[in-house]
């Protein structure tokens, strides 16, 4: 049975020339900064971003912890929002790795906006930490797109009160893709950013960070303290090209899926959904039926092959990626209908 896997776009594998990119790649040892080929991606990925430099890392995961080790001092405070990656899904790296503080802001909207910045920025006082950090995402975790003028807004804001912008740009791509602008109209908005080859871009390792030349040299001195310093990196640096150059906009198709199948979920009784909330390539619904068995649904899901990442406070979440068609989709819906 194949599978129809809508969990994550994590879960995405590679494309044929992904493979053999991998299998012709001119590699070298990068710990030395001889390995051409991930010289290559980091120049790229600068570029695209228009920042001066770049580093290929591990995971987002690294890259965000990467940006506020290399920005923040031990006991220093930093502003995020309360459900960020950063926060929820990191493992508490920040306080093992950094020694920094969290100040979180909980808006129903997961934005931050500029009167956030200034009311959670500590002034001058010796009894308080400093904030020095300012961690923004774009796209958000709830699936969200945070406008261009609302990122202007806080980058100056943030400036005016001193504080550096690291942005969280795991899915940048995508958010670019649904304001329809430059990834680099995003990016300008932030001293660093973060965003992941691999996801909807389809690399199977690996994500970059970016920011000006004496950033990106703290961050790698930082990156080979935490065992992020990689041999014959290049093997997994090629895919990385062809995910810049080549997956960026097949965005568009995740995006339309998702929208396809927020629209088809819509026409279901007894779900709950709202389709002005499908902007990338998550689909957030709920299912409302009275004493409604999500376990058995979940496992009939299963059974008929599509995995899903399960019920939870939120509802369920289904992500389009390469790999999953408008047929997949069809599949789907006639699967949830007959459980219904």
């Amino acid at each position: 049975m194949r599978l129809i896997d809508l969990r994550s776009d994590t879960v995405t594998l590679q494309p044929q020339s992904m493979r053999d990119a991998m299998y012709v790649a001119e590699v070298g040892d990068d710990v030395y900064e001889d390995d051409p080929t991930v010289r290559q991606l980091e120049s790229l990925a600068a570029s695209v971003l228009g920042k001066e430099a770049a580093a290929f890392v591990c995971s987002g995961t690294m890259g965000n912890q990467l940006a506020i080790m290399s920005q923040t001092s031990r006991g220093d405070q930093i502003i995020l929002g309360a459900n960020a990656h950063i926060v929820a899904h990191e493992v508490g790296a920040t306080a093992v790795l950094s020694g920094v503080n969290f100040k979180t802001v909980a808006n129903s909207s997961d934005w931050i906006y500029p009167d956030d910045i200034v009311k959670n920025t500590t002034p001058d006082d010796i009894h308080m930490p400093r904030t020095s950090l300012l961690c923004l995402e774009n796209a958000l975790a709830n699936g969200s797109v945070v406008s261009l003028y609302n990122m202007k807004k806080c980058y100056q804001t943030a400036k005016q009160l001193g504080l550096n912008i690291h942005l969280d740009g795991a899915r940048i791509f995508n958010a670019a893709h649904y304001l329809g602008c430059d990834v680099k109209e995003i990016a300008q908005y932030a001293d660093s950013v973060m965003f992941c080859l691999s996801k909807g871009l389809c690399a199977p390792v690996g994500s970059i960070l970016t920011g000006n030349m004496s950033f990106i040299k703290t961050v790698k001195r930082n990156r080979k303290m935490i065992g992020g310093g990689l041999r014959q990196a290049g093997y997994l640096a090629a895919c990385g090209i062809i995910a810049i150059n080549d997956m960026t906009e097949r965005l568009a198709e995740d995006h339309q899926n998702a929208q396809y199948l927020a629209l088809e979920l819509s026409k279901l009784e007894n779900i709950k959904i709202s389709l002005e909330s499908v902007q990338i390539n998550m689909v957030f619904f709920d299912i409302v039926k009275p004493d409604f068995d999500h376990s058995a649904f979940d496992s009939h899901l299963l059974e008929n092959g599509i995995k899903s990442g399960g019920y939870t406070s939120d509802g369920y979440r289904f992500v389009t990626h390469y790999g999953i068609t408008k047929e997949d989709i069809d599949t789907v819906i006639t699967v949830i209908k007959n459980f219904l």
